[in-house]
């Protein structure tokens, strides 16, 4: 609520929560035995008849159950004084979700604090190959590294496969704990402009084919595009075979981020690719990024 730019929001979401409270008492009044009795007349129907004489009574609900109703509006009149949710009020407790959070991450830090140091002064090799490590890595990735790579890290439609060999920027434990602590920003350059016709880039997309030895590769069409592939040569070299360095990806194997047709490959080639690894360094702390920069390492490697 403290994001509010001005005072007509913190009276908007006010008034909106006492009327919604105020409503639910008035419409459980409104369905009391006295109501229905006084509006309806001693028959107790609502008038409505199907199939000629089933009729709909117009029974009020049982006290016991209008008064456990009435009870949730006393407990939520309580809880909207004592805790946020009216608009910009804090409640009379002063509890709020950060302060929780903080206090609860405070508490964790002391407890497992010790136990991540203690990792963190170690190899990373090492820490892959402790059983304790692992399992605590394999959690962390679960929590923070699942939704875009996949709960078996086999990756995803421009999410990379960690349990491959093919790295973008390199697959060695200290790359792999740098990509984590500080992200990284991959840009592949719009190319059709660059390469010159649709049809320059139909070439160009079977000689990226070929260069893998896919069935797929057009033969002749390679050939033309071959010689229009040097305006890709700076990033991923004269064999397709990439630059780690830069992050540019080999074209000479069979691992694709977004596909390998040469339809996606034209695509590519035409708009470019904008790929972003978020960091987490700030977010977890060297420690936790440390072990599971060793369980992320593991997927691909024997620790054994």
């Amino acid at each position: 609520m403290s994001d509010f730019t001005n005072n007509f929001w913190n009276l908007y979401i006010v008034v909106l929560t006492v009327l919604g409270v105020l409503g639910c008492a008035v419409l459980l009044y409104s369905q009391s035995k006295y109501k229905v009795a006084k509006h309806n007349g001693p028959v107790g129907t609502t008038g409505h008849v199907w199939d000629e004489d089933l009729t709909e009574l117009n029974t009020p609900m049982p006290r016991w159950w209008m008064w456990m109703f009435y009870l949730t509006i006393v407990f939520g009149i309580a809880y909207l004084f004592l805790y946020p949710g009216l608009g910009s009020y804090a409640g009379k407790l002063g509890w709020n979700s950060a302060k929780e959070y903080k206090t609860e991450l405070a508490k964790a830090d002391s407890e497992y604090g010790p136990l991540f140091e203690k990792y963190r002064q170690q190899d990373l090799k090492a820490v892959a190959a402790d059983p304790q490590a692992h399992a605590i890595g394999e959690r962390l990735f679960l929590t923070y590294c699942a939704q875009c790579h996949g709960s078996d890290a086999r990756g995803n439609k421009s999410f990379p496969n960690l349990t491959d060999k093919d790295w973008l920027h390199g697959g060695a434990p200290e790359t792999i704990k740098q990509t984590i602590m500080n992200g990284r920003h991959g840009v592949m350059p719009a190319m059709g402009a660059a390469l010159g016709s649709d049809k320059d880039i139909e070439n160009v997309a079977h000689y990226v084919l070929s260069l893998s030895g896919s069935a797929a590769s057009d033969p002749i069409k390679s050939v033309f595009g071959k010689s229009k592939f040097s305006a890709c040569m700076a990033c991923h070299g004269a064999g397709g075979v990439g630059n780690q360095a830069m992050g540019a990806p080999n074209l000479a194997d069979k691992t694709w981020l977004y596909g390998g047709s040469a339809e996606t490959i034209m695509e590519t080639i035409r708009k470019g690719r904008d790929n972003t690894m978020p960091a987490f360094g700030d977010f977890l702390g060297e420690s936790k990024v440390h072990v599971l920069s060793a369980y992320v390492w593991s997927l691909s490697n024997e620790t054994k």
